[in-house]
């Protein structure tokens, strides 16, 4: 048996570092843009070529805490793809069901690091999902496919799989599960047990106005409506924000050196899923996903700065006075 089953793709990330770049911002800062001069060559700084995708980083960090953890994805049969699993044999995560395509590249990113903030080039094969005979697990987590997954029935088995074994399921939408629209799959929707998704991620799920303030507790009740259990809202610089079904916590940031951005939501997601899987309530478990999200932006890629079990409890006790408060 498992301690969590990741469903989703691994790729390969390409971070370009940009030393000059400008920014159009509108007046709230609520949508900013990243401007290079169009027909010109751009000299980059440095180019490092690392594992990546949402249940890649979901799973080694999962493995890093402690559970043991599998998954569920799909991967080219080149370099890249050998690339992948050998790091995830490393890291400690079993590989059985990942799916090698033989005549296929590997997905690829290229991720813009300007001044911490990174901005993804993101590229998606129409992969054939078919969930293979997983077994047991206490908790699955279900992210970033691509756009192909609606046309498979990779949604209705995961509901079978779910409702058959009970397993606790964590859904993070990837950009192609919000694009095709988060609301048609009420049943998922149902049996989930945690929600995550950033605050414009939120607004865009409810119909709401993403330029346009809205109070955090609305939005999570509003998510909560959706049928999860729980519901938990990152907000950047702000921290995040969860609804246990009866109360509301906020939490700050945990103090890091930014370096670069990519990573941090699955990070924060594989915190706090650890802190649940290791006994703890929300309001504790965001403390987890906080301190996982700190350390990650501390380093190049997702993955470098994931904390291990001893890492984490390390960081929990330095920073004692930052704990998810009720609002």
């Amino acid at each position: 048996m498992f301690d969590l089953i990741s469903i989703g793709d691994a790729r390969i990330d390409n971070f370009i570092h940009l030393p000059k770049a400008h920014i159009n911002c509108t007046l709230n800062k609520e949508r900013c843009e990243i401007c290079l001069s169009y027909g010109d060559k751009i000299p980059i700084d440095d180019v490092k070529t690392l594992t990546a995708g949402n249940n890649n980083n979901n799973a080694i960090g999962a493995a890093r805490l402690k559970m043991k953890t599998a998954l569920y994805g799909n991967i080219g049969g080149d370099t890249n793809g050998r690339m992948i699993l050998e790091h995830l044999k490393a890291e400690g995560v079993d590989t059985r069901y990942v799916v090698v395509n033989k005549d296929v590249a590997t997905e690829q990113s290229i991720v813009i690091n300007y001044q911490g903030e990174r901005t993804i080039l993101v590229y998606h094969y129409p992969w054939d999902y078919k969930l293979p005979d997983l077994d047991r697990t206490k908790w699955v987590y279900f992210s970033s496919v691509s756009f192909s997954f609606s046309k498979t029935p990779l949604v209705s088995q995961i509901e079978q799989y779910i409702e058959r074994t009970g397993t606790n399921l964590v859904y993070t939408p990837g950009t192609h599960q919000l694009n095709f629209g988060v609301k048609k799959f009420p049943k998922l929707l149902s049996l989930t047990k945690v929600f995550t998704v950033n605050k414009e991620e939120a607004k865009k799920i409810l119909g709401l106005d993403e330029t346009k303030k809205v109070d955090i507790k609305k939005l999570l009740s509003g998510l909560a409506d959706l049928g999860p259990r729980m519901a938990v809202i990152t907000d950047g610089g702000d921290g995040s924000y969860g609804f246990d079904g009866e109360k509301y916590y906020g939490i700050g940031l945990f103090p890091a050196k930014l370096l670069e951005m990519t990573g941090a939501g699955d990070a924060y997601a594989t915190g706090l899923i650890a802190g649940l899987f290791h006994g703890k309530d929300l309001a504790e478990a965001m403390r987890w996903g906080a301190a996982n999200g700190a350390a990650v932006v501390e380093q190049i890629g997702p993955q470098v700065g994931l904390l291990t079990l001893s890492k984490m409890q390390d960081r929990l006790k330095e920073n004692s006075k930052i704990v998810a408060k009720e609002i």
